[in-house]
């Protein structure tokens, strides 16, 4: 009898790529890894569901991978997010995610009643632990990353789907297109970036009758905070339960200030299998992805960014992640916000805003942000796209819209 220390495709769960329902894979053993294509969602899932039954380990990916790359039996890998960088492979034990999967079922009453509606490619890592979840805990699963957000919602309403999980652009593209409200949504389970207010109301009015929880984690971490209705307005919430935290200084030492965020949880990764990076450290058996971060009193956690995308104005070190949020809180419009080479002052900031040309208008969102943050940390310039590049995540691709930028001086 298989343990809990893989996955596996319970016998309750029914498992769609779009319309079509996937028929079971015969079980057995075979422990040589796969390397599997993320793409189109019928393949990947037929490919996925039977590494599962026969207990092999597995990467899904958009790309090719190294001949030499591998896995050991009872582990997978998944792709980080590449926002400013190549995607790394990372990899874990299958009974990391089983872990959580166990904690969800109990925290949102999950049941086999319930199903689940995923909208982006298995690559993500957020779609793939969707699908794995639903699987293991018998729900039935419809995997739509093949359909534009129109049909998305059309076939979320059709289903009768009660789970959605999805990034903040994918909510917002959903949200945009649908043609009506999706009733039978209980549960939004959002990661993979910050919800905004505006995407965050036009949740509510798509999904009058859904809870909507966001989550902050990383590839290499799974789950680090939840948040909630109660959770201040830019915070992502407290830990996720079995998560410990730390933030530490410059120095290496505990701080209550803004610091480096460390985390242990029955969770973490085991290593890279591919691409290793020099933000993510180890200590004492907690690990630091880059990011920086503050604790309130009740322990809700306050994102600032990734250190590797501080930037240095005059001497004030200062996060772009901020200035994103300031805007897009404005404007209710997605954004980027860019370092470019400065003479005087080291570098300077530009803004790009997913709108059309001069609608906001460039001087008021900057006029804005002098006023919230002050003339060194807002943007010197603001450009417009009819949409931001993005990455298999659905995170802007902050290397092709640096690229874009510099085209555009």
């Amino acid at each position: 009898m298989r343990g809990q220390d893989r996955f596996k495709w319970h016998e309750a769960a029914r498992l769609y790529a779009g319309e079509q329902e996937l028929p079971r894979a015969p079980e057995g053993q075979h422990d040589s890894f796969r390397a599997l294509p993320a793409t189109p969602a019928f393949d990947a899932l037929a490919a996925l569901t039977t590494a599962i039954t026969q207990q092999a380990p597995f990467c899904l990916s958009d790309r090719p991978l190294p001949d030499d790359i591998s896995c050991p039996p009872a582990a997978f890998l998944t792709l980080t997010g590449g926002a400013s960088g190549r995607p790394k492979a990372v990899r874990r034990s299958q009974a990391s995610w089983i872990a959580s999967f166990e904690v969800n079922a109990d925290r949102f009453a999950l049941t086999r009643r319930d199903s689940v509606a995923v909208l982006g490619q298995l690559s993500h890592s957020l779609s793939l632990y969707a699908v794995l979840e639903a699987l293991h805990l018998g729900l039935d699963a419809h995997v739509l990353a093949d359909h534009v957000p129109r049909r998305q919602a059309e076939r979320i309403a059709e289903a009768g789907a009660t789970i959605l999980y999805a990034t903040p652009t994918q909510l917002r593209l959903l949200a945009r297109a649908a043609a009506a409200p999706l009733p039978s949504l209980r549960l939004v389970l959002c990661g993979g970036g910050a919800l905004d207010p505006a995407t965050r109301a036009a949740v509510g009015r798509l999904c009058p009758q859904a809870a909507v929880h966001v989550f902050y984690g990383a590839a290499e971490t799974s789950f680090i905070t939840l948040a909630d209705a109660d959770t201040p307005e830019g915070a992502v919430g407290r830990p996720y339960p079995g998560v410990e935290l730390r933030l530490m200084n410059a120095e290496g030492e505990p701080t209550t200030d803004v610091g480096e965020i460390w985390v242990r949880s029955p969770y973490l990764f085991d290593g890279y299998a591919l691409g290793p990076s020099e933000e993510t450290r180890w200590q004492e058996g907690f690990v630091t992805v880059g990011e920086m971060g503050a604790l309130d009193a009740k322990g809700n956690l306050w994102i600032k960014g990734r250190r590797q995308r501080m930037v240095q104005i005059a001497d004030q070190m200062i996060f772009p992640e901020t200035v994103e949020a300031v805007i897009s809180a404005e404007t209710g419009l997605p954004c980027a916000v860019l370092p470019r080479d400065d003479a005087l002052r080291g570098q300077h900031l530009v803004a790009v805003v997913e709108a059309p040309a001069g609608e906001p208008h460039a001087e008021e969102i900057i006029a804005h942000c002098r006023a919230t943050l002050g003339p060194l940390t807002s943007p010197r310039r603001v450009y417009f796209r009819a949409d931001l590049p993005l990455l298999p995540s659905g995170k802007p691709d902050l290397r092709a819209l640096s690229d874009w930028v510099e085209g555009q001086t």
